[in-house]
């Protein structure tokens, strides 16, 4: 794996040297504390025991997915099969989930538990080549994220891969997974005319096409672009579009149909929304999605 090369070029150029090739537990305890900032993921529990091992982090991330993080501390540790079997035993014990978070956030965010797309994030100082291709055969969603510590207080995540499958195929639980009128994304997809989806297709080819580092997750009742956190999802409908922007809509001019949606309830990431019932805003809404990828 290549080596990431920080400088500082205040007066001379001087080279900053990463510290630490494990997993210490204060770093653990840094990423629990900042979870959401990280990676928009709230945490749960730390060290989370079951019946045979522990997970080391368990979080719900900002799509109301279970998120299962594992650190690796040696160079001889296998994270990857090992968070694999804790998902496999999370998706078995649905309910020992759910109530972890009832008493966590509630019973409104438990309610909303979408089980479609749960996932492994693996933090390591280091992976090598043959983790990054073996996550490509697995049929389940596997993040790896490099971390370097500097001095100066800095701390680097790279994400090295963008590994998302199709959602899991199981019945919806919750009637508060679906919408209203009872249709998930993917059937409100297949039932929009075809202006509409060419337009989304045309929208989601776009946003996948800003960087090798942009991953799609389709989820219960958007679609979601995300790096490491959402940049912008969307919702499609018989007569419109939803797009919502991790932006703050202080730095633009509002109008009817771009709307500070901070104080509206809405599915999926942001405070910026616009409404497409036409093609003629394309290009507004290909410049949005530009400037959330770029400023995420």
């Amino acid at each position: 794996m290549a080596e990431l090369k920080l400088f500082r070029i205040n007066g001379t150029v001087e080279e900053l040297k990463s510290k630490s090739v494990t997993i210490e537990r204060e770093l653990q305890r840094i990423i629990e504390k900042n979870m959401q900032e990280f990676f928009a993921v709230r945490f749960l529990a730390s060290e989370y025991r079951i019946d045979n091992g522990r997970m080391d982090s368990i979080g719900i991330d900002e799509n109301n997915c279970p998120v299962i993080f594992e650190y690796k501390r040696s160079s001889s540790e296998n994270v990857i099969n090992q968070g694999l079997f804790y998902l496999n035993w999370l998706l078995e014990h649905k309910a020992n989930f759910k109530l972890l978070v009832l008493e966590t956030y509630g019973k409104a965010v438990a309610n909303n538990i979408d089980w479609s797309m749960p996932r492994v994030i693996c933090i390591a100082s280091d992976f090598n080549k043959y983790d990054e291709e073996s996550i490509k055969q697995i049929n389940r969603n596997v993040s790896l994220i490099r971390y370097k510590q500097y001095d100066l207080g800095l701390l680097l995540f790279e994400l090295l891969n963008a590994n998302t499958v199709a959602p899991i195929d199981n019945e919806v639980s919750e009637r508060s997974h679906r919408q209203a009128d009872g249709k998930t994304f993917s059937e409100r997809y297949q039932e929009a005319p075809q202006k509409f989806k060419d337009l989304y297709d045309e929208l989601a080819d776009y946003a996948m096409s800003l960087g090798d580092d942009v991953s799609q997750s389709t989820l219960k009742l958007y679609s979601a672009f995300k790096k490491i956190k959402n940049f912008c999802t969307m919702e499609i409908y018989r007569t419109k579009i939803l797009i919502n922007f991790r932006l703050n809509p202080d730095n633009f001019v509002l109008t009817e149909t771009l709307r500070d949606v901070r104080n509206i309830g809405h599915w999926g990431c942001g405070d910026l929304q616009l409404i497409m019932r036409d093609g003629t805003e394309i290009n507004i809404a290909k410049e949005l999605i530009m400037k959330a990828y770029q400023n995420n």
